[in-house]
């Protein structure tokens, strides 16, 4: 077999010795642009399950990358004066130059051909090789020259950085963040061998273009870094190879393989350094290769198996990058929190780590931001224990007058199961039984404000005095047997109305003889094949706007502790909102300003009708995942305009405004925008949406993302859902009604001794340490 290798990297090397040593037979060549001992940039990390990796695959050159690493075990984020070291995580530096020469050391012991200076860009020179791995890097020649076949995507993004080195010694990976007379910098830091250490600085643009960065020559931009970060680097110098300030490429391919070609490493896929996991990534690569090659009987197969098998983990760890990115782009944002808060938002920024993983870590930081979190909660006015304080999830919540015991609320969530919009004896159970399992609030399913106001015949209604007397009903059982509060969610479907029930075809339209008439900012319909509506006048304007008004009165008679003003999903008063659905060309129409003015004209209407003293929510597509849709920047306008005319409480989704939304789903993927609102817009908001633990909610309100979360699916499978977590996080105060207390009592033991079973058991699964010290000692 004749493989032919271009790129000397991380990749092409590792992908070399794995095939070598299966293959002795086998002839590999590596091709490399630059000369042996040429490298650029200064450490790499790898984390211990890393290393573990490596071990299992090629123990020679683990051996040689082990004895010649810098190991640490904490993270230290240093900001405003204060600095946090959180351990357990157990990461090696090395020197990128010494990690090249080592794995081109094995490579050539186990008889592989390496060819330097040698620059690679036409295929042609390779005819009759079995296989070629263009491992060629960032700017890739091999994808560039074939991109209508691979289809990369680059995306540049803003902040900009650079890589440098120092000989400051350093015991941890460490995080700077410094405010300077231009802005906020940021050194990712750490050591990778004796006397050396790496840092990565970076800053956002405009700081870039205040501090004249641009106008700096490379040892400029050095010698302004130092004094920035004089008392970081205590005297020590910053040194530099080629440390041009750059934008972050994310690079991804439609494809990764051609024919006989495939990509690796950069030249396939890029992750931000933010998370450590370039060279990881690259050396993963190979290794997910060679698994290909080993499983198939045949390259094609093989290359087959490597698109497919490949890809999904690569999306998962550049997601975690992008994610990670992010919030470093975004540092202003958490600017005001306090220290332990803002570290504990560093650690938790990718959603890797969680409230529990990092806790097993580092109990005492997670101590710490509990106890911050409780103490932020006191400081609000509620009498909470901040000396043992209970998890985030379980501690309460006062909007005006009305006080919540704990943050895990029963997201609204259509059931599509009203008789002529009345409530049945299902949503009797359906209510009373999450309420009864502990949940601090149950928001009901969006009700609605007339007859034609209904998205499908199975929509609950506020509109006549049988449904009173039902929501009534459920009220009075929910406030008698249970501590929950009850918000009722009010909406009018506008042109997503006269549909199907969801189980029949969500959102598609009835049959026109079982329709009713539409309206929508726009006579735009939601399908080609829906019904168009009516585009709104002045007296559609005013006979919704009383709806809302009559039935708020109405929710007042019934007892509900909060009202919800649905502007989200594409239903009517979102349409004014987003202008992929508002085409107006009146006041209603245009700007945000202009577009706001009717959601909010009936905001008003309905908070004149509320008690002063009850709290309001408002819920907002914060994007439309649409290109010219709502953006998360417009959704700090919309929710500023909200507050600013008496919202308590922005209840934070996405998306569903037309069928074109492309939403990019994940764990938590409408947090960062309940984030972003709260920290830019300074108001409440509950996240929602692929929350399913009491740990990922911890996670979000430690993190100061949101003050409430709400969590659907997993209430629908579980009632009790709340109860339980109070009995995972040993919350014991949580409700329950009397003739519930044996069993609230008995989950209470068993859930104390089923926690600590469970943390010994992650303990145990944890990656092995692979510091020598730690290794000796327990050998």
């Amino acid at each position: 077999m004749r493989i032919e290798i271009i790129g000397g990297g991380p990749a092409g090397l590792y992908f070399a010795i794995l095939m070598k040593k299966a293959q002795p037979g086998a002839r590999i060549t590596v091709h490399e642009r630059n000369r042996a001992d040429d490298t650029f940039g200064f450490g790499v990390v790898f984390s211990d399950q890393t290393l573990e990796t490596f071990e299992r695959y090629d123990s020679e050159s683990y051996r040689a990358i082990t004895e010649n690493f810098a190991y640490w075990d904490d993270i230290s984020i240093n900001y405003k004066g204060a600095s946090y070291r959180v351990g357990g995580n157990g990461f090696c530096g090395c020197s990128r130059r010494t990690l090249l020469l080592l794995l081109q050391e094995r490579a050539r012991a186990l008889g592989v051909e390496m060819h330097f200076e040698a620059d690679v860009s036409d295929l042609g020179q390779f005819a009759g090789a079995d296989l070629i791995v263009a491992a060629d890097g960032i700017n890739s020649a091999i994808r560039e020259a074939n991109r209508d076949h691979f289809q990369p995507s680059v995306d540049l993004r803003p902040n900009k950085f650079t890589w440098m080195g120092s000989t400051k010694p350093l015991d941890a990976f460490t995080f700077h963040f410094k405010e300077t007379e231009h802005g906020i910098f940021i050194a990712h830091a750490y050591q990778y061998e004796p006397g050396r250490s790496t840092w990565v600085l970076e800053t956002d643009p405009q700081t870039f273009e205040n501090a004249g960065i641009g106008a700096m020559s490379e040892q400029e931009s050095a010698d302004f870094l130092e004094e920035v970060f004089a008392e970081e680097l205590d005297g020590h110098k910053l040194l530099i190879n080629r440390s041009m300030w750059r934008n972050f490429p994310m690079i991804r391919n439609a494809r990764s393989t051609m024919d006989n070609v495939v990509l690796l490493g950069d030249a396939k896929s890029t992750a931000h350094f933010s998370i450590g996991s370039g060279t990881k990534l690259a050396m993963e690569d190979a290794i997910a290769l060679y698994e290909s090659l080993r499983r198939t009987s045949s390259v094609a197969g093989a290359l087959a198996d490597f698109e497919d098998t490949r890809r999904e983990e690569v999306e998962k760890t550049q997601h975690a990058a992008d994610v990670s990115l992010v919030w470093f782009e975004h540092v202003k944002r958490y600017w005001h929190m306090d220290p332990v808060t803002f570290a504990f938002g560093v650690m938790t920024r990718s959603k890797a780590i969680t409230y529990d993983n990092l806790e097993l870590r580092a109990p005492g930081f997670v101590a710490d931001a509990t106890r911050a979190f409780a103490e932020k909660v006191r400081a609000s006015g509620l009498d909470v224990d901040t000396k043992n304080p209970v998890v985030p999830a379980f501690q309460p919540l006062r909007l005006r007058d009305m006080q919540v015991a704990n943050r895990l609320v029963v997201s609204p969530m259509c059931m599509y199961s009203a008789v002529d919009g009345v409530p049945q004896d299902f949503h009797l159970v359906h209510y009373g039984a999450r309420a009864i399992g502990g949940a601090g609030l149950v928001f009901t399913e969006m009700t609605c404000v007339s007859p034609t106001a209904r998205i499908t015949p199975g929509c609950t209604g506020l509109w006549n005095d049988d449904q009173e007397a039902a929501w009534t009903r459920i009220v009075d059982f929910i406030h008698g047997q249970s501590a929950a509060k009850v918000c009722l969610q009010l909406g009018h479907a506008g042109r997503k109305g006269a549909s199907k029930l969801m189980w029949e075809g969500m959102d598609r339209p009835l049959p026109a003889e079982e329709a009713w008439p539409i309206l929508s900012a726009s006579a735009l319909p939601y399908y080609p094949e829906s019904q168009v509506p009516k585009a709104m006048e002045r007296a559609d304007m005013d006979a919704v706007k009383a709806d809302f008004v009559a039935s708020v009165e109405r929710a007042i008679r019934c007892g509900f502790d909060m009202i919800e003003l649905h502007c989200a999903h594409g239903y009517l008063l979102a349409s004014f909102l987003s202008p992929v659905t508002n085409e107006r060309t009146d006041e209603y129409g245009g700007a945000l300003e202009n577009r706001l003015r009717f959601p909010l004209e009936v905001f008003d209407a309905m908070r004149a009708a509320w008690p002063k003293e009850k709290p309001m929510s408002v819920r907002v597509s914060a994007t439309d995942w649409i290109e010219g849709g709502i953006s998360a920047d417009d959704s700090v306008g919309i929710a500023r305009a909200f507050a600013a005319a008496g919202a308590d409480l922005v209840d934070v989704s996405t998306g569903q405004t037309s069928p074109k939304s492309a939403p990019v789903y994940g764990r938590m993927f409408q947090t960062s925008f309940a984030d972003q609102i709260r920290n830019e817009a300074e108001v409440a908001t509950m996240a929602v949406g692929a929350i399913t633990t009491a740990d990922q909610a911890n996670t979000i309100l430690a993190a100061g993302r949101a003050d409430l979360v709400a969590l659907g699916r997993p209430h629908l499978a579980d009632p009790a859902f709340a109860l339980r977590a109070a009995g995972d996080y040993g919350a014991g105060e949580i409700f329950a009604p009397k003739q519930y207390q044996p069993g609230k009592f008995q989950l209470m033991r068993n859930a104390e001794r089923a926690r600590e079973e469970l943390k010994e058991l992650k303990i145990k699964a944890k990656p092995k340490t692979h510091n020598p010290a730690f290794r000796e000692a327990a050998e």
